[in-house]
């Protein structure tokens, strides 16, 4: 089971985004755990993750959190597809990062 990760400020705005995600994902029959978190866990949860996605609104972060986070694959979330709550256009993100 892949383990995709996000991260915002607080690890609530993002919420809305992971049931989008993890409906697109059983639409997909894609096998995966997806759940949010702050940036502030980054050091916590990132290890684990297979896969690490931040908000637009935490992008100055990004270097910290990567570096927080390992050598998981890493990205930030496009601004137009997180504000449009794309779910499906972000689990696609997460799965090219992972070469899937």
């Amino acid at each position: 089971m892949v383990n995709i990760v996000l991260m915002c400020a607080g690890g609530m705005s993002t919420s809305v985004l992971v049931r989008k995600m993890r409906a697109a994902a059983e639409e997909e029959g894609f096998d995966c755990r997806i759940n949010a978190y702050s940036v502030g866990e980054a050091r916590k949860v990132g290890p684990g993750a297979d896969v690490v996605l931040i908000g637009p609104q935490v992008s100055y972060l990004a270097d910290r959190v990567r570096k927080q986070c390992g050598d998981v694959p890493f990205a930030v979330i496009d601004m137009r597809t997180y504000g449009r709550m794309d779910g499906k256009a972000v689990l696609a993100q997460a799965k090219e990062l992972l070469g899937l």
